[in-house]
């Protein structure tokens, strides 16, 4: 059926301008996608797309995991609007696997959506023609996030966070003096599998992750080492005191969540976490492993301490007890 709309619409742009121009205008975005380097680019270009020539404000691109029906926004432009709106249009995007796109967008008035109505065709045959771009972006964003990612918390696996972490270093070209890093590990944190389950001791780790993005700059990375320990790499801050307030602000925020243990009890549990600091000095003879490694033994330390303690590897002493195992 899309196949034949495609046809018809090259067969009347031979003598009618609108479809020449309708045909241009699908085959400039199929041209500009090409370029497109990730799955938010695709979507970013497909938005300019149907804004310039439909004077769409409102869109927004997503993710469907339909193994877990689970929902993932990639863009989101103008004002929220519903799916089953009376104004809105929206179209499915199958890799056949576990991952669907879906674009939708709403009209801005009953005569916008008419107009809208009127280039349907248009947009629909847009829509075909760049599906496969869509598809292959989505598969490329599907397999570096399975290869990359912690599939419990969503942040950076050990291996991706540092060779993540020495890409910057080159594209920084040493302009950056100083990265802090941050090992971060829950206190008592077996005693929950224990008294719960493995599925309440994931819900705790979520958790943890969200207070760390909301504490941290989107050009800071965090991963997930393995465990409780999360390692979160400060690049946006030169400033020591800056990083202690970031670290003890975490801990405080995340001493005041409650993770929900039975919905229907509304039983709710209370952790805490301390946090050991390490700072890398860049172009020194130290190694990024053996930084995440005094990070570590910081974390030893400030368990030692007692519960929502942050230590700093530099103020350990030689009475301090820095063995590992």
């Amino acid at each position: 059926k899309m196949k034949n709309k495609i046809l018809e619409l090259i067969k009347l742009s031979a003598t009618e301008q609108d479809a020449y121009k309708s045909l241009v205008s699908i085959f400039n975005l199929h041209e500009q996608l090409q370029y497109a380097m990730n799955i938010k680019q695709v979507a970013e270009d497909i938005y300019t797309w149907i804004n310039k020539e439909f004077s769409v404000d409102n869109m927004v691109f997503s993710l469907f995991d339909i193994s877990n029906y689970s929902k993932e926004d990639i863009l989101v432009k103008g004002e929220e609007f519903f799916l089953d709106g009376d104004l809105s249009h929206f179209f499915i995007i199958s890799t056949h696997t576990n991952l669907n796109a879906t674009v939708s967008f709403s009209a801005t008035s009953k005569v916008h959506f008419k107009v809208l109505e009127a280039k349907y065709d248009t947009i629909e045959s847009a829509f075909f023609q760049i599906s496969p771009i869509v598809q292959n972006a989505i598969l490329k964003k599907n397999y570096i996030d399975s290869s990359s990612l912690d599939s419990v918390t969503n942040v950076y696996n050990r291996n991706y966070l540092i060779e993540n972490l020495t890409k910057h270093l080159k594209l920084s070209k040493n302009n950056q003096n100083e990265i802090y890093f941050l090992m971060i590990g829950i206190d008592h944190f077996k005693a929950v599998i224990d008294e719960f389950d493995y599925d309440v001791a994931d819900k705790v780790l979520i958790e943890l992750a969200k207070v760390i993005h909301s504490n941290i700059n989107e050009f800071d990375m965090v991963g997930r080492l393995n465990g409780d320990e999360f390692l979160v790499t400060i690049l946006s801050s030169s400033n020591e005191y800056q990083v202690e307030e970031i670290a003890r602000k975490i801990i405080f925020d995340f001493s005041e969540v409650n993770v929900i243990v039975n919905e229907e009890t509304n039983q709710n549990l209370k952790k805490t976490i301390c946090i050991g600091l390490e700072t890398y000095k860049v172009g020194s003879e130290q190694t990024i492993t053996e930084c995440i490694k005094n990070t570590d033994i910081a974390l030893y330390e400030a368990k030692n301490k007692g519960r929502s303690q942050l230590f700093k590897f530099s103020e350990l002493t030689a009475e301090d007890t820095i063995e590992l195992f």
